[in-house]
């Protein structure tokens, strides 16, 4: 196989991750035959500087012939300030829109030797083993919203749905949780939000289609308590796409770290593998305070590089070998420095990278 992936380094630790994570690449195109073609793009903060638009129409170009994206972070306090034409968390909303990447895919589980790492109790995160479905093309980040202006008294940001939108990504969800252990959870602010109506009342009719599923509807303020009371209990959870955003941050604890967590944003735009083209990314900030100090995680874009092969390349034999190989390397005791604890052996984030590397060049 001959594809091409387009890097979005972006900022803060950025380049560090993705750098491992085609470290890992490389190894599976050797091991396996294939030929990845890498064309390295600016978007967010760097693009901001380099040419004035956090996502620059080269990029969105080259991303629109890619076979798939595989993205670092954007954003950092450089480039904070409210009343800035662009911003980089912009360019990566727009990439979203763009490409019609509509539904967010967060997997959550804990590795036995991450308990640790965590801070809840083991006997709370037993079992844990979540896919979040988050919907990341409407909602409130993408609804009519207005800027406070000069006067600076009001503004106002608009959670905007219509059913369409609530069809693709719950059916997706739906799907996902047939092939798991057939059950769903559906978030929204069904007592108090319109949108939230609309969302449960369209979720319904969709789920109607899928009897094999046992279904439960839950209100986002009580999910955000249940991730931590009772997370084993859930298994596929969908949800409109701020509270996707909040909720899947919160999962991370969950993990240990953001830094353990991947993510695929799938959407209909098909590649030249007649698969999905799809974002791929940590679900982790760009972490400016430890930028270029080799302490940052890369397993999360690694995961993601992972589902990258799997979900737009069709690679489940090579995806599995990434996730096995990851595996192997934490057995061993190996952590970056937000996962270590006493006992632990703590590494840089390009030896982490090697160490990956080295198990699936061996095994």
């Amino acid at each position: 196989m001959q594809a091409k992936i387009v890097v979005l380094a972006g900022d803060g630790i950025g380049p560090e991750v993705t750098a491992e994570a085609r470290k890992i690449l490389d190894v599976i195109g050797e091991k396996f035959g294939h030929t990845f073609i890498y064309d390295e793009q600016l978007m967010g903060g760097c693009a901001i500087d380099a040419t004035g638009s956090s996502l620059p129409d080269e990029t969105l170009a080259a991303c629109e012939q890619a076979d798939a994206i595989l993205l670092g972070a954007v954003g950092g306090p450089k480039w904070d300030n409210p009343s800035a034409a662009d911003r980089p968390e912009r360019g990566l909303l727009a990439l979203r829109k763009a490409l019609t990447l509509f539904a967010n895919l967060r997997p959550v589980k804990l590795h036995p030797h991450l308990v640790g790492a965590s801070t809840l109790k083991p006997e709370v995160l037993e079992g844990v083993d979540l896919l979040v479905i988050r919907e990341l093309t409407g909602g409130l980040y993408f609804g009519p919203r207005q800027e406070a202006g000069e006067a600076g008294y009001e503004a106002y940001d608009t959670m905007l749905y219509t059913r369409p939108e609530i069809e693709r990504v719950v059916r997706l969800a739906a799907d996902a949780a047939m092939q798991r252990s057939k059950r769903l959870a559906s978030v929204d602010k069904f007592n108090v939000l319109a949108s939230g109506r609309l969302w449960r009342r369209t979720a319904n009719d969709v789920l109607a289609d899928y009897p094999e599923l046992t279904v439960e509807h839950v209100l986002v303020d009580a999910m955000s308590m249940h991730l931590i009371r009772r997370p084993a209990d859930f298994d596929v959870v969908v949800s409109g796409n701020m509270f996707g955003d909040i909720l899947t941050d919160e999962a991370s604890m969950l993990a240990g770290s953001m830094g353990m967590l991947p993510s695929a944003s799938l959407g209909d735009i098909h590649n030249s593998y007649d698969l999905p083209l799809g974002l791929y990314e940590p679900i982790h900030g760009s972490a400016p305070d430890i930028a270029g100090q080799s302490m940052a995680n890369p397993l999360a874009t690694i995961l993601s590089a992972a589902m990258l092969l799997r979900h737009s390349l069709g690679l489940e034999t090579e995806a599995a070998a990434v996730e096995a190989a990851v595996d192997a390397v934490l057995n061993e005791g190996v952590r970056t420095r937000d996962i270590a604890h006493t006992g632990t052996e703590e590494v840089t984030t390009q030896v982490m990278g090697d160490l990956v590397a080295d198990k699936l060049t061996a095994n």
